[in-house]
């Protein structure tokens, strides 16, 4: 069924970009891009920019440092091997490709005047970027439907959430956004981008590149506005089902210390699924591509920075089990400088 829905999703996607393009057009459309992309990124804060670098810098090293040893607590110790931490390791998996897709480019633009990005190098980054965020989210419905399963049908959990069943999840979660934004992409690259190649943006976002067209492009926004209820509103739908479902379940439960166990276990995630979420909807989620331009770069430069940043504090500190395995392996280094 999988194969079916990404086939005529494929389809769809071809036939639309051919249809507004005409046959020989699609033929001579690459003709017609630049070589190259300015991007704008915070030029509008002159030489002032340059005092970004350092705090952006900070945050994102602190970030990829974090959600890495969230990655290999989950690998190295054995009391988190289950579905739960297996999709968190994919989960900080993911946030350090999507900021790497992105931030490092925008740093070195922060100390350059110099700000250019090859086509092909917009196109790799355009795919890379928006397959990757759409995969964070398949895994967030992931997550939320362990939750369900192992609150709602306990008994049953170790059969419905075996490591089979996970695999195959995290699976489908890698493989459909990456096939899915085949035709995307290469949609952009046959565009006519005959405006001008000046991205008002730090990175080679949706809408800044369909503003360069000279195409009629609403078939392509009605396209990206299908692709995100495909995989933004859909795994949202899934999210919010399944914690009805565990908020009913919980709170069914007579013992209070068994109701804040459940929603201390699940909180963390919850927190993850607003910031995501919020975020994300408020970007993509719309038809037409005009935009507050500023605007989306704040919020763009949060998701891209900031979040990854908070995300292995909201794990950690929000989450017991992982709080004592952290606390367990302080000790153990404690105990091995102590013999040494």
């Amino acid at each position: 069924m999988v194969n079916d829905t990404l086939s005529l999703c494929l389809t769809i996607s071809v036939s639309c970009f051919l249809s507004m393009q005409g046959p020989s057009s699609w033929i001579m459309a690459n003709l017609s891009h630049p070589s190259e992309f300015v991007l704008l990124g915070f030029s509008s804060f002159g030489k002032l920019q340059v005092l970004l670098y350092g705090p952006l810098l900070m945050l994102y090293l602190l970030a990829f440092v974090g959600n890495t040893v969230i990655i290999v607590m989950v690998i190295a110790n054995t009391h988190l091997h289950t579905p739960m931490y297996f999709f968190l390791g994919n989960f900080s998996l993911l946030e350090i490709l999507v900021t790497m897709t992105a931030v490092p480019k925008m740093l070195s633009d922060l100390l350059t005047s110099h700000k250019v990005i090859s086509f092909n190098g917009c196109m790799v980054q355009f795919y890379f970027y928006f397959s990757l965020g759409s995969t964070s989210f398949l895994i967030l419905s992931d997550m939320a439907l362990d939750r369900f399963m192992a609150i709602c049908h306990p008994l049953r959990y170790g059969t419905l959430m075996s490591w089979a069943v996970c695999v195959r999840l995290a699976g489908v979660a890698w493989a459909a956004p990456f096939l899915a934004m085949v035709p995307t992409v290469l949609s952009r690259a046959y565009l006519n981008y005959c405006h001008n190649n000046i991205i008002n943006h730090f990175f080679c976002d949706n809408a800044p590149l369909l503003q360069l067209s000279c195409s009629d492009t609403r078939l392509l926004e009605f396209w990206d506005f299908v692709m995100a209820l495909a995989f933004v509103l859909s795994s949202f739908l899934v999210t919010l089902i399944s914690y009805g479902y565990i908020v009913t379940t919980v709170l069914r439960i007579p013992s209070a210390s068994g109701c804040h166990k459940a929603f201390s276990t699940c909180g963390s995630h919850l927190t993850l699924v607003f910031i995501g979420y919020s975020s994300t909807i408020f970007l993509y989620v719309r038809l037409g591509k005009t935009h507050s331009v500023e605007v989306n770069k704040t919020v763009a430069l949060v998701t891209s920075v900031l979040t990854p940043f908070l995300n292995p504090f909201i794990l950690t500190f929000r989450n017991e089990t992982v709080k004592a395995v952290l606390q367990g392996q302080m000790q153990r280094l404690k105990g091995l400088h102590k013999g040494l």
